[in-house]
């Protein structure tokens, strides 16, 4: 069978199997450990900025950990309408928020913009009767594979200083979107307040990072962190093997053969293609038969509505299969 089901079920690179066999010896619990003590210096390095760097063990905790940081419970996140913290977190942002509210926003191929997000705030009377945004939160690559721009995340984070706003971003496959645009992560992170850095989906176990660029919430995070019981004791483990996905730039060697295996596949799709193929997703306009035919090739995917399915590739994704599938998809 030909797996095209979600990156996350990908194995784990051998070089995190190889990072966590070297940290199996005693060391400080909790965050005191030598590893954990250098994740702010290696994202700062990477971003080219100071920041600090916490794991967490889901994207699902590294987003809201960030967002509770600069949303107060009677606030609001301005988020596209299908984010994935509206979408697919189970409630998870109103709960470490406190009951902050998620404010929807429309976008093509999931992507906000300063205009579309004035539509939605400039309407809001600044009085205690309605709920204020305090954040804004996007996501790349979006959650139709699209990835934003060095100049699209400049006028978001411009429009966000003008308004007072912080700019979180949902990097659940971020190094997806880094390699699309050139392989820079300080591009492809702009001037954003928070990331969730993704690491789980491009070859991690259970290690995701929250990157602070105001280093000074990094207390904050801690504290809100272990209340939410994702303080592990043996943190080192986690540490390492996101400083392995750093070294040798790992993290975006992998991403890029996600991405090459996508655009592989994306050839023979044609017109079927619902968006443009800018990460390791591809949404394909296919019908049930269709779909039925590419399953008893032995092709696995996932439904997407009625009449169309998402193909994922991975760090592991075999060229040979991404071409196979290509042709499969053309010669429907």
């Amino acid at each position: 069978m030909s797996k095209f089901l979600s990156d996350n079920a990908a194995p784990i690179h051998p070089a995190l199997w190889e990072a966590m066999r070297a940290a199996d010896h005693a060391d400080n619990p909790y965050d005191g450990d030598r590893l954990s003590a250098e994740l702010d210096e290696r994202f700062s390095d990477l971003f080219g900025r100071d920041c600090a760097a916490l794991w967490v063990a889901t994207g699902t905790a590294a987003n809201c950990l960030a967002l509770a940081t600069m949303c107060q419970p009677h606030g609001g996140v301005v988020c596209h309408e299908e984010a994935h913290i509206e979408v697919d977190e189970g409630g998870a942002p109103g709960f470490y928020l406190h009951g902050a509210k998620l404010m929807l926003c429309p976008g093509e191929g999931a992507k906000l913009t300063p205009e579309g997000i004035a539509a939605l705030i400039d309407p809001i009377r600044d009085d205690v009767h309605q709920v204020q945004p305090h954040a804004i939160a996007i996501t790349q690559a979006t959650e139709y594979g699209r990835s934003y721009a060095t100049g699209e995340l400049a006028a978001l984070t411009d429009f966000a200083r003008e308004r007072g706003l912080g700019v979180h971003m949902d990097g659940a496959r971020f190094a997806n979107a880094a390699a699309f645009l050139g392989g820079s992560a300080r591009d492809a992170a702009g001037a954003v307040d928070s990331l969730a850095f993704g690491f789980i989906k491009n070859g991690g176990m259970n290690a995701e990072a929250v990157v602070l660029f105001d280093p000074e919430q990094a207390d904050l995070v801690r504290y809100r962190r272990k209340r939410a019981g994702h303080l592990q004791c043996k943190g080192r483990y986690l540490a390492a093997q996101i400083l392995a996905m750093l070294e040798g730039d790992l993290w975006l060697a992998n991403a890029r053969h996600a991405n090459n295996a996508a655009q592989d596949i994306a050839t023979g799709c044609g017109d079927r293609l619902m968006h443009p193929v800018e990460a390791n997703e591809l949404f394909v306009r296919l019908t049930p038969a269709e779909r039925e035919a590419l399953r008893a090739q032995g092709f696995e995917f996932y439904d997407w509505g009625a009449d169309a399915a998402r193909f994922v590739t991975a760090w592991n994704t075999r060229d040979e299969d991404a071409t196979a599938l290509g042709k499969a998809i053309a010669a429907l």
